[in-house]
């Protein structure tokens, strides 16, 4: 990451760019059993056409548009 916390609210405002007459909404908040993983679908609806993304929470408690890396069973050897 690049040092500052990213935001939802940040990410909706530079992907999607709502406004007054095409507000954001929140379409599917799912939560991930196995960890603290968070998925939300937002879509903004146009005139022209329906715009929505993925956003994911990652474990630093910042949002971005990819998935956070999974943690994988590893082995050590002494």
């Amino acid at each position: 990451m690049n040092g500052r916390s990213t935001t939802l609210h940040g990410l909706v405002d530079k992907w999607l760019a709502p406004d007054h007459a095409a507000p954001a909404r929140i379409m599917r908040l799912t939560r991930d059993e196995a960890g603290p993983h968070r998925c939300v679908r937002v879509e903004v609806c146009r005139p022209s056409r329906t715009l929505s993304m993925l956003f994911f929470r990652h474990r630093d408690g910042s949002w971005q548009v990819f998935p956070p890396q999974r943690s994988r069973p590893c082995m050590n050897a002494w």
